[in-house]
């Protein structure tokens, strides 16, 4: 990523930017059109690193399409899955000055770059870049403190019934949609082993809480059944 960091902070440099947050139309504009605006395409192909633990966070991210995983890899060797980020959303964001996770893209993923110190500027003149931003930051601290409440608390049908649900809520159809995540990934994100998972989505299957067409195809059965086991 190092490389690519340094190929998007020349483009960047070299870039006139036709949005401004100081006049009329750059304030009509909402955060999502400003890094729209901003941005540069930069292409990873599956598995690719993004960025690394510990990293400079000079850039935060957009995706376009494909999809991301955000981790850390524990003393033990063990690897924890903080998030799992698709088409629309923004990633990278960081209270301090490096990333505490490393990214990468779980398929093949096309994100916009936009310099952190260009959307810092932007949100001391514009109010509603800087409400934006409080607002993504604050949603990561909510999925952190769920996450941890999760893993702290519950069996793993209960881990695996949230995840789903999670992921039901964020795809267009709520009812049926494709996993872009490994059995293996969903596992990390859970804290829990691969062949755990695997049986717990075979036992909802049983149950008639789900089906499974394929691999990474899911279709609920009764979402409320689910919900109420996550609940």
């Amino acid at each position: 990523m190092l490389v690519q960091a340094k190929q998007a902070s020349q483009a960047a440099a070299a870039m006139s930017y036709p949005f401004r947050a100081d006049t009329p139309a750059g304030k009509q504009r909402g955060f999502q059109n400003s890094l729209d605006l901003m941005g540069l395409k930069l292409p990873f192909s599956r598995n690719a690193e993004i960025y690394g633990q510990a990293e400079p966070a000079e850039y935060v991210y957009k995706i376009l399409s494909g999809s991301v995983r955000t981790y850390k890899l524990l003393d033990d060797g063990r690897r924890q899955i903080g998030a799992f980020y698709l088409p629309g959303d923004v990633f990278g964001i960081e209270s301090g000055a490096n990333h505490r996770f490393s990214a990468e893209a779980m398929a093949d993923t096309v994100v916009l770059a936009v310099k952190r110190a260009t959307l810092t500027a932007l949100a001391q003149t514009d109010a509603a870049i800087a409400r934006e931003l409080w607002q993504i930051t604050a949603r990561e601290l909510d999925h952190v403190h769920d996450q941890m409440i999760l893993l702290g608390r519950s069996s793993a049908q209960e881990r695996v019934a949230s995840f789903l649900a999670e992921m039901s809520e964020r795809s267009e159809n709520q009812s049926e949609f494709v996993l872009p995540m490994s059995r293996q990934d969903i596992a990390d994100y859970l804290g829990l082993t691969i062949e755990t998972v695997s049986r717990t989505f075979s036992s909802m299957e049983r149950r008639a809480l789900i089906e499974l067409p394929s691999s990474r195809k899911v279709r609920l059965k009764s979402r409320a059944a689910l919900r109420n086991m996550h609940s």
